[in-house]
């Protein structure tokens, strides 16, 4: 018999959730990590798949408010804890999961799902694109000095350590001004904020401290904050540690600045590690020495348009646009067809049309635009957009002018996975 799909139940939850740590190997997920998913998990949202009574595959979804170009929250099922065990791979689950939860995301009328990705093969065939990048960095603070502006700015700002989870009501209040502000951000319901300092007194990775936190101040109010692990080390020349920034937030220059010189400054160290954070990143632009900064970009959000004329409509674009698309879309056929988008930065309409078409893609590879990361005209040059006119075109025209629209001033970036 072939595995049957239903919605989890809360008492099944250990037996599920084990089924996802199998799939992904390593060691079991501390308790106090495992408490807080069991908390976060919404039953009504998580499926399993069940040979039996044994739990063969995985997938759930959180209900987020996610961040797109005009500062607009848009409902976001945010897709999490997919797995399959191997003793059932290529039999077709992860499809049935995926036409499921999508299906599901549909109804709830949310105009849009996103993911971090383990495999990033595995999502493109059910619409997914990758959206956002993050930059990680491993920078010799040792040879490279932080170059911080002149001006009163920086020195008026006052920092301390503070205990991370006293500390976290006043860092969220920072981390929510910075949301709309940079696409690809959610929105933190109650109970998020425990991510931010998850397993506090368990120390970092590689023998570093448990969580350290330090606040930024003006005039008494918080406007900055850098959570971070220090990891010692020594050889016959000295100390040698390393920072490993967990996260930093800033509600202007001055602080951001202030917060960023305090970690290349600090004590026995002389390597910074920055994990994830935006790929536009100012203090790429403080360093003296980039080359030294040992910069990566990788994948970070996979964004899918699951209702492609709400999903157009719920974001502004930065120039006036007026183009009729055409979506290609196999596995949610109902956004299938020929859309006219028009807006500019007060907002849009995006409406079915029997116009010829100015532009054909994919519903990929309009998500991988969505968040204005990625430039409709790179994903044509990658084939994965057609204008319409002589093949091989690929200057002057609609499609130009409709990129620069979807474009965003500042980078996407999803600062934690879920």
């Amino acid at each position: 018999m072939a595995p049957q799909l239903r919605t989890l139940e809360a008492q099944e939850w250990d037996t599920w959730y084990r089924t996802l740590e199998r799939a992904f190997g390593g060691p079991p997920m501390p308790p106090e990590a495992r408490e807080l998913w069991e908390s976060l998990t919404e039953h009504d949202r998580s499926i399993g798949a069940w040979d039996g009574d044994a739990c063969v595959g995985t997938a759930g979804a959180f209900s987020l408010r996610l961040s797109v170009p005009g500062a607009v929250l848009v409902d976001t099922a945010g897709v999490t804890m997919v797995s399959v065990a191997a003793t059932h791979r290529r039999q077709g689950l992860m499809t049935a999961m995926m036409r499921r939860q999508l299906d599901d995301v549909r109804e709830r009328g949310e105009p849009l799902a996103a993911l971090v990705a383990s495999e990033p093969g595995i999502y493109g065939r059910f619409g997914y694109g990758m959206a956002t990048q993050q930059l990680s960095a491993t920078i010799d603070t040792a040879r490279v000095r932080l170059e911080v502006p002149a001006g009163p700015g920086t020195d008026g700002v006052h920092l301390r350590y503070a205990d991370p989870l006293s500390a976290l009501p006043a860092c969220e209040a920072v981390y929510a001004d910075q949301v709309a502000s940079r696409p690809g951000m959610p929105a933190r319901a109650p109970g998020w904020e425990r991510l931010a300092v998850l397993a506090p007194q368990g120390g970092g990775r590689d023998g570093g401290s448990p969580l350290q936190c330090v606040v930024a101040e003006r005039d008494g109010a918080t406007v900055g904050y850098a959570r971070f692990h220090n990891t010692p080390q020594w050889d016959a020349s000295g100390a040698r540690g390393t920072i490993v920034l967990r996260d930093l937030e800033a509600r202007d220059a001055a602080a951001y600045a202030a917060l960023w010189r305090f970690l290349f400054g600090i004590d026995l160290t002389s390597t910074l590690v920055a994990q994830n954070r935006p790929a536009d990143d100012a203090w790429q632009h403080l360093v003296s020495d980039i080359r030294r900064c040992e910069r990566q970009l990788r994948d970070g959000l996979f964004v899918r348009l699951v209702d492609v004329g709400a999903a157009l409509e719920a974001r502004t674009y930065r120039a006036p646009v007026d183009v009729v698309l055409e979506i290609e879309d196999s596995f949610c056929p109902w956004n299938e067809g020929r859309w006219r988008l028009a807006g500019d930065q007060g907002g849009a309409s995006c409406t079915r049309t029997r116009a010829a078409a100015d532009v054909t893609l994919s519903v990929r590879a309009l998500a991988s635009a969505y968040l204005g990361g990625i430039p409709l005209t790179a994903l044509a040059r990658a084939g994965r957009a057609r204008r319409a006119g002589p093949p091989g075109e690929l200057s002057g025209g609609t499609l130009e002018r409709a990129s620069l629209a979807f474009g965003n001033e500042a980078a996407p970036w999803l600062p934690h996975s879920f």
